[in-house]
């Protein structure tokens, strides 16, 4: 039977089956396999469809859901409570393999490897996540082995050809055929776990974990296959990773001090800046009144002071380049330029007996 395919019949389909309750997105893919099939005819219809914008409907825009940990634990939990035997394998599949709903329900025994813990995608829903493997991590390779347990004592053997999930209603019967849905397991799993989201929010919860660990972009398509331009800009990167991320600049110390705190301050760094030009240790000059000029006493000279600090910042002086040129020798320099450790030059410049990170103050001053 010949069918007319004009913009009539285009929109009286696209209405049919919006009644039935299919997504737009999907209606639109296949008026856009019909007109390519149809070749220049189709190619001509399009233009038309387009022009009365007619061509494709409204797509909402849906943002993957990404389950939080509790929400994670809760359907794990559940489902390896569930009555049914491929709830759990192949949420777990979803979970940690990002697989999709049609990839797993026609995954045969053949295509995992048990011995080098990884599994191949054959069939995907894009031609970039055909042939693509995915290592088996120890959760995922842990449930898949018990399931290939339960399935032995099920069907006395494991085939490599049998599917791995069968057909069959109410328990699985058919190994030579695929399971053709997981919708009722699914929903009841989510009314048992008390958590909201659709199946494909297993896979964003994958991927949103994969990015929140660093994995980089090429590394998560490896794995989950095609990812969309949004999946690949983080968009489900949850609220507390993010947090986390900016907390974690508040509490890294500043390059200028010392993970303990702010560096100690000397008694003479809290003078004001007038008293330390015209003060001077007594240590140094007991009585300068007593031992200067009339022209000294007019003109004070300042003093020069090297503060003395604690720690392991110790304020360089004149008498520590020297120190650091004719203590250590030859060998004894390969052993710090090897080590390139500031401790280490401050135990070799120290002397023996001297405690790694202390130093003996030194003071320097000159008064003119």
């Amino acid at each position: 039977m010949l069918v007319d395919v004009n913009e009539e019949t285009s929109t009286k389909y696209q209405e049919s089956r919006l009644r039935e309750n299919t997504a737009p997105k999907s209606i639109n893919e296949e008026v856009g396999f019909l007109l390519r099939m149809m070749d220049v005819a189709g190619d001509a219809l399009r233009i038309r469809l387009r022009k009365r914008k007619m061509l494709k409907l409204k797509v909402g825009a849906q943002v993957g859901k990404a389950f939080g940990p509790d929400e994670k634990a809760r359907l794990i939990k559940c489902a390896r409570e569930a009555r049914s035997p491929h709830i759990y394998p192949a949420l777990m599949l979803a979970l940690n393999a990002g697989m999709r709903d049609a990839e797993m329900k026609t995954l045969t025994w053949a295509q995992i490897n048990f011995e080098k813990r990884y599994l191949a995608v054959l069939q995907s829903k894009t031609e970039a996540g055909e042939g693509r493997t995915i290592p088996l991590n120890s959760v995922l390779n842990e449930a898949l082995a018990a399931y290939a347990e339960w399935y032995a004592l099920r069907f006395g053997e494991v085939r490599p050809e049998w599917y791995v999930f069968p057909f069959g209603k109410p328990r699985p019967s058919d190994r030579a055929r695929p399971v053709t849905t997981l919708k009722t397991a699914w929903r009841n799993l989510r009314e048992k776990a008390k958590v909201s989201g659709r199946w494909h929010d297993n896979r964003h919860t994958l991927i949103t974990e994969l990015a929140e660990s660093g994995a980089g972009e090429q590394t998560i398509m490896d794995i989950a296959g095609h990812v969309s331009k949004q999946m690949l800009k983080y968009s489900h990167v949850r609220m507390e990773a993010k947090r986390a991320a900016l907390e974690s600049i508040v509490r890294k110390p500043t390059a200028d001090a010392p993970e303990g705190g702010s560096p100690q301050k000397s008694p003479q760094s809290t003078a004001s800046p007038s008293t330390a030009r015209h003060a001077a240790p007594e240590s140094i000059v007991s009585n300068p009144a007593a031992n200067a000029s009339d022209a000294e006493r007019k003109h004070p000279s300042v003093p020069t002071v090297t503060r003395q600090i604690e720690g392991q910042y110790p304020q360089k002086s004149p008498q520590s380049g020297n120190l650091g040129r004719s203590g250590v020798g030859k060998k004894g320099r390969k052993l710090l330029k090897g080590i390139g450790s500031a401790s280490a030059t401050l135990q070799e410049i120290g002397g023996p007996g001297t405690p790694i990170g202390v130093r003996k103050p030194l003071i320097h001053s000159a008064v003119r």
